[in-house]
């Protein structure tokens, strides 16, 4: 099973600009699909952003614009980058990542997750 961790989360500004990274380890990332999920406080873990194993992406509505999910399979790793941030996306940020046909991306669909990273956006 690969093993997951997530790093560059931390504070910034509204409007600012943060790149998470999920690196992998145990196996090669580039067969799987990578999600970014989020979850903030007392509320449940939603679905951001999904890379496929083919470069193929996916976000929610609410960061379409604003976010992009790459990988570079050299360095065994997936990045979130965020843009125009602002106090909502603050937020505990976990990558998961699943070898099989992602169909809702809801959390059930990915069976491997990193520990989170914190992010948080002040006014």
């Amino acid at each position: 099973q690969v093993q997951l961790v997530e790093s560059g989360g931390g504070l910034v500004q509204a409007g600012g600009s943060l790149r998470l990274s999920c690196t992998a380890s145990g196996r090669t990332l580039s067969s799987y699909a990578v999600g970014w999920f989020r979850q903030a406080p007392g509320k449940e873990r939603e679905f951001v952003a999904c890379i496929n194993w083919n470069g193929s992406t996916y976000y929610v509505d609410s960061v379409k614009v604003r976010f992009t999910v790459s990988r570079d399979n050299a360095k065994n790793t997936v990045y979130l980058q965020m843009n125009s941030l602002t106090p909502a996306d603050t937020a505990v940020y976990y990558c998961a990542a699943t070898l099989l046909l992602v169909r809702s991306y809801a959390p059930e669909d990915f069976g491997s997750w990193g520990q989170g990273t914190q992010l948080t956006v002040s006014s």
